[in-house]
């Protein structure tokens, strides 16, 4: 209302200037009169409620139509009489419950001002006179009702928007959860269930114990970080390169690789070249790559022999895990299929390729090709 009540302060004010007397809307041939006492009160409510245009816009509209009224039977015909558009426009715009009723009840309560102007003016405006005019004031508020329209599409499009872009990022976090937890929690497993026959070994015992503890601490430090991500106060600047730490450091492949082969899968594992420029987040996905598919490795030929191999190029980064022996698709054996859909969808999104199935040799082989350099 502070906003919209300068608007209805400058009407008021021009409608005093001399060179602007006489010159505001007239309907009817009423003669033109000078101003007298009832003139400020008039104008002012003609003017004033514009303030109200968009908080209140009936109450506006019906203190403004009033006021039009009164200064065209008084014969002022004032350019306060702009305020009565500039009402419907608001009206049609802001307006929430009962737009047709208010529409209307202004078409019905403008009959009774058309008569009473035109018997006051001795017949001299012509009917189409008066049918012109409304017209104009029906147009006013179609601008109005679009311009309504109009913002509630913006404002539908955005909601979708929003909605899309938290199904997008809920995937988004499940498919890390699904990465970080499905891993580790494998390996304990494979862990734990070997050393239920390691009982009359206690040194081996004590070895395949402590690799689950440590399992179960990365676990937990990849958990922390995950959670360190998603809140709204953690910064960029954590050392990560620029992708706020979420792309694992140098070295990482080789520790996931070593804590598979201590859950008891035989790895070989192959690393050719360096990245020697920012590779945004290929790196990542590279490391979720290998990650899922050591987990699919124990989960479904636990003992049998994986090889792992990453070639870092100077476009892109290559990643070949071949397990012998074909074995059943994850999906298969009560999976949910979402680690490796999941996978493609990442490599999928760098522009790279992917592919998952048996090989002539029997084995189950897992291949990217991950364009490196793309900030995605």
């Amino acid at each position: 209302m502070v906003r919209d009540l300068p608007l209805g302060l400058l009407l008021l004010a021009g409608s005093f200037l001399p060179a602007l007397h006489g010159k505001g809307t007239q309907v009817g041939e009423l003669p033109t009169r000078p101003f007298d006492a009832l003139t400020i009160a008039v104008l002012g409510l003609e003017c004033l409620p514009l303030a109200a245009r968009r908080r209140r816009p009936a109450v506006s509209l019906a203190l403004v139509s009033l006021g039009f009224a009164v200064d065209q039977l008084r014969g002022y015909h004032s350019v306060a009489g702009t305020a009565l558009p500039l009402a419907l426009i608001s009206t049609g715009a802001h307006l929430e419950r009962h737009r047709r009723s208010a529409a209307l009840l202004f078409s019905v309560a403008y009959v009774p001002l058309a008569v009473a102007l035109y018997r006051l003016g001795s017949g001299g405006e012509t009917v189409s006179g008066f049918v012109t005019f409304y017209l104009a004031l029906v147009l006013a508020w179609g601008v109005g009702a679009w311009l309504r329209s109009t913002r509630a599409a913006e404002a539908d499009r955005r909601r979708r928007v929003a909605e899309d872009t938290r199904t997008a990022e809920r995937t988004r976090i499940a498919r890390e959860l699904h990465d970080v937890v499905t891993h580790h929690v494998t390996a304990m497993v494979v862990q734990a269930e070997a050393a239920r026959y390691l009982t009359a070994a206690p040194d081996r015992l004590d070895q395949t114990l402590t690799a689950v503890t440590d399992t179960g601490r990365r676990a937990i430090s990849d958990l922390r970080h995950l959670l360190d991500l998603l809140n709204p106060d953690h910064g960029t600047d954590t050392g990560g390169g620029g992708t706020g730490g979420r792309t694992p450091p140098v070295g990482r492949l080789l520790t996931l690789v070593e804590q598979t082969r201590r859950a008891g899968q035989p790895v070989e594992f192959t690393e050719e070249g360096m990245p020697t420029e920012p590779t945004g987040s290929a790196d990542l996905v590279a490391y979720r790559v290998v990650q899922e598919a050591l987990t699919n490795a124990l989960k479904y030929a636990h003992g049998s022999r994986t090889s792992v191999r990453v070639q870092h190029g100077g476009k892109e980064i290559t990643v070949e895990v071949g397990t012998d022996g074909s074995g059943p698709a994850p999906a298969s054996l009560g999976g949910s299929g979402r680690g490796l859909a999941g996978l493609r969808e990442r490599v999928a999104v760098l522009g790279g390729e992917f592919s998952a199935g048996p090989a002539d040799d029997g084995r189950f082989v897992v291949r990217a090709r991950i364009p490196a350099g793309s900030p995605a």
